[in-house]
């Protein structure tokens, strides 16, 4: 039950947001109440891991520019990030396995043991492409501090919210050679940093195995 209501609101919410001229429009007619709307569908979105994200960081940058869109997104972003670290804290590995397979979670089990587990969660969650949802609902299995978190999951979410900010902005703007480039270019950082991540995954796999 709880899988399909998740399923029913959050393609309600991509459809919403799906037409950014509408979404702009019903936005300025509801003033702050509308921004404080918006905050909250990106903080649905991460706490409902079934929910892409892109689409509501392009509405963003189309409603409300590049400067407003990735303040109010990462605002929304940071608050579910946050939630769902206390969340998992409190009510462990099965919420996790809600949203994600055993196989997902096997895979960054090294986050929970390397010694440069801060740093590798920060380079991973700065890369455009890679899964934040999925490290996120991890990151509350280890015993990262939540201070530590809290500066993760706020400051590397920047990179990935200001490229699509910025091309949301511009389809706003009806800059469309500039929102052309920007697509183009986050696409191909988006493909180069999952590729990254997935070397790293399968890189510290291998010394698992390795060690064990």
């Amino acid at each position: 039950m709880v899988a399909v209501l998740t399923v029913i609101i959050g393609r309600t919410l991509i459809r919403f947001v799906s037409d950014p001229a509408q979404f702009r429009a019903w936005v300025e007619a509801h003033g702050a109440a509308g921004r404080l709307a918006y905050v909250g569908m990106v903080f649905l979105q991460v706490v409902v891991a079934f929910i892409p994200g892109e689409p509501f960081e392009l509405a963003g940058g189309y409603a409300f520019g590049a400067l407003w869109g990735t303040v109010l997104a990462m605002a929304g972003a940071t608050l579910g990030s946050i939630t769902v670290f206390w969340l998992v804290r409190r009510f462990g590995r099965e919420l996790v396995t809600f949203f994600f397979p055993e196989e997902k979670l096997n895979s960054l089990k090294f986050l929970q043991s390397s010694p440069n587990r801060n740093f590798l969660f920060l380079i991973i969650f700065m890369i455009p492409g890679t899964p934040k949802d999925l490290l996120s609902y991890f990151a509350g299995l280890t015993d990262i501090s939540f201070p530590v978190w809290l500066l993760i999951c706020s400051l590397g979410r920047i990179p990935s919210l200001v490229t699509s900010t910025i091309g949301g902005d511009a389809l706003g703007t009806s800059s469309y050679r500039l929102a052309v480039i920007v697509f183009a270019v986050t696409l191909a950082i988006s493909a180069v940093g999952l590729l990254a991540y997935n070397r790293i995954v399968r890189r510290h796999s291998k010394d698992d195995r390795i060690t064990k």
